[in-house]
């Protein structure tokens, strides 16, 4: 059943819709099964996604289809086209009248990724009114409130430099906490990786007063504070509370020091807002296990990750993974530094909607998946800055030397990019970041030819 005349109008503009601010705005990469027209598909995705059914129903009436989503710009030949959701669409919450990501998510990529006329929907970028995003909860803590528990400034208070302690899991109480102990010893954030939790061979309740108790040894013999992001992902909210309770019970007066990781993909939307809502004194640290399965480049499907990232700051994530931008081990390439701008900067143009946040405070990018002090330099030049936590398992734990060694070697390495200074010359002075490139020698010959020479290391 074609239904473009009833949802769709490419007679609206997108300039009238930005200025009316009554509409979420969605576009998507979208290409139709062979035999169905665009504008056709195009719309059926628009019906499917507020008001539509497959066929007439007696119940429609005026009102209903003056909240009919609509098209209102395709590009064909581009495979792209742009929907716009009226905000009345969305459920609210009845307790105080907040927005959900969950009903944004269940209309603007709910039933229409099953049609069958539709072969490929991606959703790449979104727009939100200004004037209504305090109906979202946002980020209360960022990484402002990291710099000054660090003593550093809290406008650009710089690197911080962080580790997953590995391996991810095999490790029983004793040697998780002296992992992180060695690390503190040069490092500032340590970060459960996110399947670590409640092992039965590493209980909680015996591995986090180990770990409380290697801060404040390390915070002691370094007479700088240290960070830790605790996992408390779990299927039900109760037992996330559970977890966070006792954390920072055992941390005690550290407890400000201590983040809540929370893995937002597998855990879903309702997982980050529990732990936003429920702790919102903490640095929520948002992990997106799983991503992948749908926002990898080579998926045609769901969405992208920059729409997860822009997502995560709506939802109240103070810090969110945004990969390694080409840099380390994982997918993506050095254009993904739009995804840091968007959540990060007051205003920030994406792949498709320019997006003002009106005050809203950033989401941090966390940098994470193969990085050493040697990839940092490249990044750091790529992304502008280096006000991002980055945790760095193998670049640290795989130094020559030591944990505190790599830790050091990572702060070395931003200290080096911040002056501009030659990375060869600048690690004759610097014996940590020195001993990064017999750490990761085939990092060293791809990124620095002629390293052994100009630094007199032998094989």
């Amino acid at each position: 059943m074609d239904q473009s005349n009833r949802y769709a109008d490419l007679s609206l503009k997108e300039e009238d819709l930005i200025a009316g601010q009554e509409h979420i705005l969605v576009a998507y990469e979208m290409e139709p099964f062979g035999g169905h027209g665009y504008l056709e598909t195009a719309a059926h995705i628009a019906a499917e996604s507020s008001t539509g059914t497959n066929v007439e129903v007696s119940t429609t009436d005026d009102f209903t289809k003056g909240v009919d989503a609509l098209v209102y710009d395709i590009d064909e030949a581009n495979h792209m086209m742009r929907i716009a959701y009226p905000l009345a669409l969305f459920d609210r919450n009845g307790r105080d009248g907040k927005a959900m990501i969950v009903s944004f998510l269940t209309l603007t990529i709910g039933n229409n990724q099953g049609m069958g006329d539709v072969k490929n929907l991606q959703m790449v970028d979104f727009w939100i009114p200004e004037t209504k995003l305090y109906l979202f909860d946002g980020p209360t803590v960022d990484i402002s409130d990291m710099w000054r528990m660090l003593g550093r400034p809290v406008e650009n208070g710089g690197y911080i430099a962080g580790t997953i302690i590995k391996p991810k899991l095999g490790l029983r109480p004793e040697p998780f906490a002296n992992a992180a102990y060695q690390f503190w010893l040069g490092g500032d954030f340590i970060k459960n990786d996110e399947p670590q939790g409640n092992q039965v061979f590493c209980p909680m309740k015996k591995v986090i007063p180990l770990v409380a108790d290697a801060m404040k040894r390390a915070q002691d013999e370094t007479g700088e504070a240290k960070l830790f992001s605790a996992n408390i992902t779990a299927d039900d909210h109760y037992e996330m509370c559970y977890r966070a309770d006792y954390i920072l019970e055992t941390f005690g007066e550290d407890a400000p020091k201590v983040a809540f990781l929370v893995d937002g993909y597998v855990g879903g939307p309702g997982m980050i807002t529990t732990a936003r809502r429920n702790y919102a004194s903490q640095y929520l640290h948002y992990h997106r296990a799983g991503h992948g399965a749908i926002t990898s480049p080579s998926s045609k499907r769901g969405y992208t990750a920059f729409v997860l990232a822009k997502m995560s700051r709506l939802q109240g994530a103070s810090g969110i993974h945004v990969g390694t931008m080409g840099y380390g081990k994982m997918e993506g390439d050095a254009s993904d530094k739009v995804i840091a701008y968007m959540i990060e900067r007051d205003e920030c143009q994406g792949p498709i909607f320019y997006q003002k946040w009106n005050g809203m405070k950033p989401t941090t990018p966390i940098i994470s998946g193969g990085m050493n002090a040697l990839r940092l330099p490249g990044f750091f030049e790529n992304l502008g800055h280096g006000n991002v936590i980055n945790t760095s398992g193998g670049g640290s734990y795989g130094h020559i030397d030591s944990p505190a060694a790599g830790a050091t070697s990572l702060r070395q390495s931003y200290e080096c990019w911040k002056a501009g200074a030659d990375p060869i010359e600048f690690a004759k002075e610097h014996k940590e970041f020195a001993r990064a490139f017999e750490s990761f020698p085939g990092d060293a010959d791809k990124i620095f030819p002629g390293w052994r020479e100009k630094l007199g290391v032998h094989k």
